[in-house]
């Protein structure tokens, strides 16, 4: 599953936080730049002025209810 979001920097200890508790892999990137979204060092490193894209493969409904306070609309 892919979702394209936004995210502000203050907002990041909380992403780390959902996405570790998923079970299954969680990506985050923006162009070619890919990081893991359980690395809290890897997320502060994004541009934050760009969309980014939350890429796994698995299902938590949690995380996706989570996830949708900061879709995009495409």
């Amino acid at each position: 599953m892919k979702h394209r979001i936004k995210l502000r920097p203050d907002e990041v200890k909380d992403f780390v936080c959902a996405a570790t508790k998923c079970t299954f892999d969680v990506d985050i990137s923006y162009n070619s730049f890919i990081v893991d979204a359980k690395s809290i060092i890897g997320v502060l490193g994004l541009n934050f002025n760009q969309v980014l894209t939350v890429a796994y493969n698995g299902y938590d409904a949690d995380f996706e209810q989570y996830l949708s306070k900061f879709a995009v609309a495409c």
